[in-house]
This record gives C-alpha cells, structure tokens and sequence, in this order.
C-alpha cells in the first residue's frame, strides 16, 4: 500500500508508470537494505563497549537520574 499510494507523484510525465514505480521501488528497498547493513555492522563494535561493566552501570545511573527528573517535574507541576 505504501507503494501504491506514495510513489506515482514521484513518476514524471511520459513514462510507464508501472515500471518507473517498480524502480523507485527497488531503490527503496536497496537503501533500507544498506542501511540495515550498516546499523549492524556498526553495533557489533558498540555492543562490545556497551556490555563493558563500568559502561553498563555509568548507563543504569545515567537512567536512574533522568526517572528522578521526570518524577520531580511530574509532582511538582501544576495543573
């Protein structure tokens, strides 16, 4: 459906429509696959650093103080 409707404005006057959407189609779908490619070949590095102990706990603490600031503005704001 996401073809169908978003794609033909992108089709220029005179040519097959068909063929044209099947090709920004096909582009679509070889960027999206490049970029997952990409996300994966850049998390395996970062996973790596992110499952380090000192990394994970620097990361719960960071959290743990973002939910006191959300629970700070939650109970002292005013309706």
């Amino acid at each position: 459906m996401f073809y169908i409707t978003l794609l033909p404005q992108f089709v220029p006057g005179g040519v097959h429509v068909a063929s044209y959407t099947f090709l920004l189609a096909a582009i679509h779908v070889v960027l999206g696959l490049l970029w997952g490619v990409a996300l994966i070949a850049a998390s395996v590095p970062l996973g790596r650093t992110l499952s380090r102990p000192p990394v994970v706990r620097a990361l719960d603490r960071l959290t743990g103080c973002v939910f006191i600031v959300f629970g700070a503005r939650l109970a002292l704001a005013r309706r």
